[in-house]
């Protein structure tokens, strides 16, 4: 996963209400160039989102599908279940990541105090999910590491849009995941695609 964030380090978010709306979300996606897409699990899955799941991974192999939301093992299941190839959790669950160690499925959790940060690396966790971000602000995780000392990766997650992206890879973090603000007023951010060019730009520089 952290290979993939240094290739393009971006993610989305995305709540789809049915399987049309999903389909159209990652083909605009696709359509730019974005490589990771993180679909938000519901807190009872059903089969019916499972197999949503397996379709959308049937039908986009060129981007890295993996699951959002994860709070309980049933929702880490129903993502190991739907063949994402990894989830994101917006806590730090002791439980959640030693079942996902032992199913080989890589699980990102979220943190939020320096307290976190040490439990996540603790559990070696290699990858960490700085949620909310927006009330921290970019200088908030290089400040850490004062006081932790060398870091674990880190996905800057949480009230964050495209003019976000830029400082806070700037301040150090390995990736930006961007949620409901991607499809305001219904359509694709029309400044993502310059986005996504910029970050180009930046890796051949």
């Amino acid at each position: 996963m952290i290979a993939s964030l240094h290739r393009q380090p971006l993610l989305a978010v995305l709540r789809p209400n049915a399987a049309p709306q999903a389909h159209r979300q990652l083909q605009q996606l696709q359509a730019v160039g974005l490589l990771h897409v993180e679909l938000a699990v519901p807190i009872q899955p059903d089969a019916a989102w499972i197999d949503l799941g397996l379709d959308l991974v049937q039908r986009f192999p060129g981007l890295r599908l993996g699951a959002a939301s994860i709070r309980t093992l049933a929702q880490l299941e129903a993502a190991r279940a739907a063949g994402l190839a990894y989830g994101v959790s917006p806590i730090l669950d002791p439980p959640l990541i030693e079942a996902a160690q032992r199913w080989r499925l890589t699980l990102v959790p979220g943190v939020f105090t320096p307290t976190e940060v040490h439990g996540a690396q603790q559990l070696g966790c290699a990858l960490v999910k700085l949620y909310p971000a927006a009330t921290l602000g970019p200088r908030y995780w290089s400040s850490l590491r004062g006081p932790l000392g060398p870091l674990p990766a880190c996905i800057a997650a949480g009230g964050l849009d495209c003019a976000d992206v830029l400082p806070w890879l700037a301040a150090g973090v390995a990736g930006v995941a961007l949620g409901s603000s991607l499809f305001a007023d219904g359509g694709l951010d029309p400044n993502l695609a310059e986005l996504l060019a910029r970050l180009r730009e930046r890796d051949e520089g």
